[in-house]
């Protein structure tokens, strides 16, 4: 492939695909429990959007231990830390959204942002109801 067709190919545009407004609302209302339940500090909302067997990380580059460092956690932990209010903050405060960046089938990209964090999401859609599989976060400096 010449150098001009590969350079062309990089910024050529995906399509981006229409998605159905209840798909968009389903899925918004699954991110704004995840977000808006630990603003409020509701463990059952934040619970209610995950997946059993959630996949929560955060880069922390080199660490001791890891070349490639990563902060993992639990749907167990998030609840937890979501029941002492650890990211607890007055609705005055909130700042808040959830941005539905695709849908293919029964999976979904999504970015959530708050004044403390910035969450790229999976979702998966079981049934009639999207949960969260994975999440990417970033931890906003303080």
């Amino acid at each position: 492939m010449s150098l001009m067709l590969a350079a062309a190919s990089a910024t050529a545009t995906v399509p981006v695909a229409v998605i159905e407004p209840a798909t968009r609302t389903a899925i918004e209302a699954t991110c704004f429990d995840y977000v808006d339940g630990q603003l409020e500090g509701d463990p059952e909302r934040v619970a209610r959007s995950l997946h059993p067997d959630l996949a929560k990380r955060r880069v922390l580059g080199e660490t001791v231990d890891e070349r490639l460092g990563l902060r993992r956690m639990s749907k167990e932990e998030l609840v937890e830390l979501t029941r002492q209010g650890a990211l607890k903050t007055p609705k005055a405060q909130w700042d808040r959204s959830c941005t539905v960046l695709d849908v293919a089938g029964n999976t979904a990209a999504v970015r959530a942002e708050t004044p403390w964090f910035v969450d790229f999401f999976h979702m998966g859609k079981f049934g009639d109801r999207w949960v969260i599989v994975n999440a990417l976060w970033y931890s906003k400096p303080k």
